[in-house]
């Protein structure tokens, strides 16, 4: 994000769209499906459809990119927060509860509306929050402490939902789809992936420091040869 603050045009897309994969997917997704995979009903065998599972995921990195545009593009004020963290914190929930939906097991499922709400909104105040520490954290130690309380936040909505729903015994037929252990494997090797790339780009690009004192350089050149004609 720190880059993205500092460049524009096709440079502060592509660092949008992999903070938008960073935190959407290989952050609040995984934290979100892994800790569905340690849902468990006694005597109730529950295996996960895969194209539910991929939409939420796919919707975690769009709304988190959506949320992020948001708070780069325009200023970030308290009402550009507000409807960056309101459009984000919606959409992570939509993500949980799509993420959910791919649950397949011998029981009906209902659930309470008064707890979908508050995940509703502990989601959109942990969104909002993130997006506000995307703009104005600067520094090791308070980028950790804001990463810590972003994580309790989006552990909290999480099973506040979890919370939220009301499982059944039902004659339904037996469950079809894939089994936790059956989709650890390629969520791991795909987060490792993902990961490393991510740390090589990062790695290897310019800090926002850099990409700032460049620009004032350019600026300056420009100036120069400007004077010179």
């Amino acid at each position: 994000m720190s880059r993205a603050r500092a460049t524009d045009g096709y440079a502060r897309g592509r660092w949008l769209a992999l903070a938008a994969v960073s935190i959407g997917g290989t952050g609040i997704w995984v934290m979100h499906f892994i800790a569905m995979l340690g849902y468990n009903i006694t005597g109730v065998q529950i295996t996960y459809d895969l194209t539910p599972t991929i939409i939420s995921m796919l919707i975690a990195i769009v709304v988190v990119g959506i949320g992020l545009t948001l708070a780069v593009v325009r200023q970030p004020t308290l009402p550009v927060l507000a409807v960056g963290g309101a459009i984000t914190g919606l959409g992570v929930a939509g993500m949980h509860y799509m993420g959910m939906s791919a649950m397949r097991m011998a029981a009906s499922v209902h659930y309470q509306p008064l707890i979908v709400l508050a995940s509703v909104v502990i989601a959109i105040v942990a969104a909002t929050a993130a997006l506000w520490a995307a703009m104005n954290v600067r520094g090791v130690f308070a980028t950790v402490g804001a990463a810590l309380i972003m994580g309790i936040a989006v552990c909290g909505m999480h099973y506040t939902g979890i919370a939220a729903m009301d499982v059944y015994s039902a004659s339904a037929p037996a469950s079809i789809g894939m089994t936790s252990y059956q989709l650890l494997e390629p969520l791991i090797a795909g987060i490792s992936l993902t990961t490393f790339v991510i740390l090589f780009v990062v790695g290897l690009a310019a800090t926002e420091g850099d990409i700032i004192e460049q620009n004032a350089i350019r600026a300056d050149l420009q100036k120069l040869a400007g004077r010179q004609k």
